[in-house]
């Protein structure tokens, strides 16, 4: 009830505020900054309370009951607050509200750009109220389900975050935009803004975009980056708009011509912000990623918000199109001005490629039975357009604005392309159109460091176009120069593969049974895979092991034993069974009360090797959501025995015989060992591009 006060108030003050900035006085502007002020505070207050209910285990709380639970370690309990949909989206609008904030008392928007943005944030709110993260458990629970053992993880802890703050963010641009139309705003009002925003909310959503991909590669296993799933896809479609936005935004700055091309990158890339979001929240993607929500009901909400705003837009720039700058977007074919903008035209093309691709569930929902494309749809179809995009960069960069005005010919940069194909080859790549991209983008790379040399590149610009450029090097080095096996590995014997060897070394148990380790070393250096476990033994989440080194990683990621040694039995009361080592007999069970809806119940087995007996009571901690148990050991540690069922009549058991942990670390295991070539230079550019971006804020 007191988060959702804290929404209703956050609500009311921004409709409030809304009203001030729309009467375009000097003293209800004053009013409006300080009526922005008090909707942030209501955003944060509800912001506050979740965190506070998490942090208190108030499990009647659904969501919190959802996310977290009584032992979810501190830091993951705060993850836990944009685990889920609800979550996330109170966060998207806290990020929201703080920009308001800093955008009003610096007075960087006008009251109408003002306006517009508290109008986004009423909507946002409404969505947040919608679904919100306050409401009542149906049925009472003593404990909650937990964050998914794969989300804990220190990059997947922040990566929604940096994500929804760049989501956050690209409604100032929008903002801008839209003002810029109702009041017939001079471009050197409002690009400058509009351009520096635009270039925080690209970095953040960038990082968060690679981060996410850095995850996936270091704990899914799968040995990729990214999976063209149409969750990732979503925030990687807006996020090539925003590049749209600050590409078209600077020659707008030379050739105001330009400008209704810059109105529409601005409309499009918050408006996919939404689309994304109702594609991935309403359920439709629910079968077709591992990352959507199902079984959502704000899919309409979502929908009719993104319609607003997209059509909204529309209309204004339709309505305004007369009045913008006319005349040459561009003085010839050879000018930088030419060539980004065609730049531009091709991002256009990818960004409606991996739109087309990800909107598929939708498009043949409507028309049948859905269904999805598959990986190679995307890569078919981007590649051609990311080595025309790099020569485009490459141009451009080689060239300042205006006609005739050029850097440095193109022909020395060709001993570029040729290394850069050579280095592709060697890594194993033999595919033309892979070849042709690792040439372009290592020409790419050298034009960027050219043309900042010459000073007709800023530093940032140079570094995010470089970083670009060692990207899609690497991808094309570690993707298609990839190679992997599928090996059987005994514990210390030496294995060659791909010239390295490597020999596993058996796994290794953590103090508290919730964790196993498969170690390995590679030429000499041990790595180590990691597998989380659930509190009855079982397998949870696994990790591989990744040995980095400058040629590149050598990724294994093992699977479990084909023959683990366990075996299951079911004893009646007073009855006998064996197995290659002891018999069993099943004397009763015992019940202990502990409060709270928890049952310990006992169970009480005679094992006998045949000359002594030895008794042992492996125990279930029953709760109204189920129950975990820890296998006890049995003569010295020869086998463990864990309780996993007890019949309503209790006289009958379910026993799990486990081989002794000396046994079961020395298992043989199955692992597929894969090889990375340069693949840091990935993780490199990555941080360039970013980085780069930051840096250009400073022109």
């Amino acid at each position: 009830m007191v988060g959702t006060i804290f929404l209703a108030l956050a609500l009311a003050l921004s409709l409030c505020a809304l009203l001030c900035y729309g009467a375009r006085t000097e003293r209800m502007e004053r009013y409006g900054r300080w009526l922005t002020v008090l909707s942030f505070a209501g955003s944060l207050g509800a912001s506050i309370y979740l965190l506070v209910l998490i942090f208190g285990n108030h499990f009647e709380i659904a969501y919190v009951a959802s996310y977290s639970s009584a032992e979810l370690p501190a830091v993951y309990k705060f993850s836990a607050f944009w685990a889920g949909q609800q979550g996330s989206f109170l966060l998207w609008l806290l990020f929201h509200a703080a920009a308001g904030v800093i955008l009003g008392y610096r007075q960087r928007l006008s009251a109408v750009g003002m306006c517009v943005y508290m109008v986004l944030q009423t909507l946002l709110t409404i969505l947040v109220l919608a679904k919100s993260p306050f409401l009542p458990q149906e049925v009472a629970v003593e404990n909650g389900v937990g964050l998914n053992p794969l989300l804990q993880d220190p990059w997947m802890a922040v990566h929604p975050p940096i994500i929804f703050l760049g989501y956050a963010l690209l409604a100032v641009p929008f903002a801008c935009s839209a003002a810029a139309l109702i009041e017939g705003q001079m471009v050197k009002d409002w690009l400058e803004t509009a351009r520096r925003w635009a270039l925080v909310a690209w970095a953040f959503l960038g990082a968060g975009i690679f981060i996410g991909g850095y995850w996936a590669y270091k704990v899914l296993g799968w040995g990729g980056f990214w999976g063209w799933d149409p969750v990732e896809n979503s925030s990687l479609v807006p996020w090539l708009v925003a590049g749209i936005f600050i590409h078209v935004l600077r020659v707008a700055r030379v050739r105001a011509a330009a400008l209704s091309m810059v109105h529409l990158a601005a409309i499009f890339a918050f408006s996919l912000v939404l689309y994304g979001t109702f594609l991935t929240r309403s359920g439709i993607l629910g079968d077709f990623s591992v990352h959507s929500f199902s079984g959502t009901s704000i899919g309409m909400t979502i929908a009719v918000v993104n319609a607003l705003v997209l059509v909204g837009g529309l209309l204004l720039l339709t309505v305004r199109a007369g009045k913008l700058p006319q005349g040459e977007m561009y003085p010839a074919y050879e000018s930088r001005e030419f060539l980004v903008l065609l730049g531009a035209l091709l991002l256009v093309f990818l960004a409606a490629v991996i739109f087309l691709g990800m909107s598929m569930p939708l498009l043949t929902q409507l028309l049948g039975k859905p269904a999805a494309v598959d990986t190679d749809f995307y890569v078919r179809t981007t590649l051609p357009l990311a080595i025309v995009m790099m020569v485009c960069l490459v141009g451009a960069s080689l060239h300042r604005y205006g006609e005739g005005n050029k850097v440095a010919p193109l022909r020395p940069l060709a001993a570029f392309v040729l290394l850069g194909a050579a280095l592709a080859w060697l890594a194993g790549v033999r595919q033309v159109m892979p070849l042709l991209l690792a040439g372009a983008a290592l020409m790419g790379v050298a034009a960027s460091f050219w043309s900042w040399r010459r000073q007709a590149l800023g530093l940032g610009g140079m570094l995010a176009h470089a970083g670009l450029g060692l990207s899609l090097l690497a991808i094309v080095l570690s993707g298609s120069g990839s190679r992997t096996v599928s090996q059987e590995l005994a514990v210390n014997e030496p294995v060659t593969l791909y010239g390295h060897e490597i020999v596993f070394k058996g796994q290794q148990f953590a103090d508290d049974m919730r964790e196993k380790y498969y170690i390995y070393t590679v030429d000499g250096r041990e790595v180590r895979a990691l597998t989380k476990l659930h509190a009855n033994g079982e397998d949870a989440a696994r990790e591989p092991a990744i040995d980095k080194t400058l040629g590149g990683d050598i990724y294994i990621a093992p699977t479990p034993p084909k023959s683990s040694g366990r075996q299951e039995l079911i004893l009646k009361h007073g009855r006998m069974d064996m197995d290659d080592l002891f018999a069993y007999r099943f004397e009763g069970v015992t019940l202990e009360e502990q409060g709270g809806g928890k049952m310990l119940v006992k169970a009480v087995i005679a094992v006998t090797d045949g000359d002594t007996i030895e008794r042992v009571e492996p125990a279930i901690q029953a709760t109204l959501e189920g129950g975990t148990s820890k296998a006890v050991e049995v003569f010295g540690g020869q086998k463990r025995i864990r309780l996993t069922g007890v019949a309503a009549d209790q006289k009958q058991v379910r026993l799990e015989i486990l081989p002794s942990i000396e046994t079961e670390t020395q298992q043989a295991i199955t692992a597929s060992v894969s090889t990375k070539p340069y693949i840091w230079l990935l993780w490199l550019g990555s941080v360039l591009v970013c980085a780069g971006t930051l840096t250009a804020l400073k022109k």
